[in-house]
């Protein structure tokens, strides 16, 4: 995928786009916390030329810059930001953090959208107790990252049972890519955006009219889970259950991730 580099209002960000013709649908497509707008490049293969994805680096990821102020990783600071990336209306794809930052787009932005997917995402937490508990265990999680580093970091976060499913290749791949960020923009992206801190979008769902594709994996019981009690409260949205994947469809299962995406295309042919 091609890399632009671009200074918005102060913050330099990596932006790959896929090599497509500029007449097929565009999906602005957001990556999940330690990933990167490459992540995707794997399911722009797949999808040839139906689709122009274009899929920044966020603040503190790959080859933007991490910034010191953790405000700066707020989604809405960087929702600004992202909505200069993209002519709209245009699809927009979220993969677990980035899809909470996408559902937040779509819901302050809605006419800038024409379809949503998520990818093992959430509205947040629904409880002021439950977002005060994970903005502690966010902080505290910030810190060791500063203190103990990347590599530290990247051990403990392969370990968690969220990436069960993951084959040894794909664990170790990961692993790979998540010693190229920093830790300060690690530390802050988890400060600025994380759970803890991201306003709850729970009663936003029933205003949300655009069609919504909600994709889980099957082994992901906590999110499938959540997607359904989403599923409940959007007006227009379908849910997808994967087999034999778990949180990170898209490089578990790309072909599948990739055919759902094609399908879903189809309605707005």
């Amino acid at each position: 995928m091609p890399t632009e580099k671009r200074n918005i209002q102060g913050t330099n960000y990596a932006i790959f786009r896929s090599d497509t013709p500029n007449n097929a649908p565009t999906f602005l497509a957001l990556h999940g916390f330690t990933g990167r707008g490459g992540d995707w490049a794997d399911v722009t293969q797949r999808l040839g030329n139906s689709v122009r994805f274009v899929a920044p680096d966020l603040p503190g990821h790959g080859n933007t810059d991490a910034p010191t102020n953790p405000q700066h990783y707020s989604m809405p600071y960087i929702a600004s930001h992202i909505l200069q990336m993209v002519d709209t209306p245009c699809h927009l794809l979220g993969y677990s953090m980035g899809g909470r930052l996408a559902l937040y787009l779509a819901t302050q932005y809605p006419e800038k959208f024409t379809s949503l997917i998520l990818e093992s995402a959430s509205p947040g937490l629904d409880s002021a107790d439950a977002r005060r508990d994970r903005k502690t265990s966010d902080d505290t999680l910030a810190e060791k990252i500063i203190s103990k580093g990347v590599l530290w970091f990247a051990d403990y976060w392969q370990d968690l049972s969220l990436w069960d499913s993951q084959t040894i290749a794909q664990k170790a791949y990961l692993h790979e890519r998540r010693m190229l960020n920093d830790s300060v923009g690690l530390a802050n992206s988890l400060r600025g955006m994380g759970t803890g801190v991201m306003p709850s979008l729970w009663d936003a769902l029933p205003r949300l009219h655009m069609p919504v594709l909600l994709i889980t994996g099957e082994q992901d019981s906590k999110f499938t889970d959540i997607n359904q009690r989403m599923l409940e409260k959007l007006p227009n949205a379908e849910h997808q259950i994967v087999a034999d994947a778990g949180h990170t469809i898209h490089l578990e299962q790309s072909d599948t991730f990739a055919t759902i995406i094609e399908h879903h295309l189809s309605r707005f042919m």
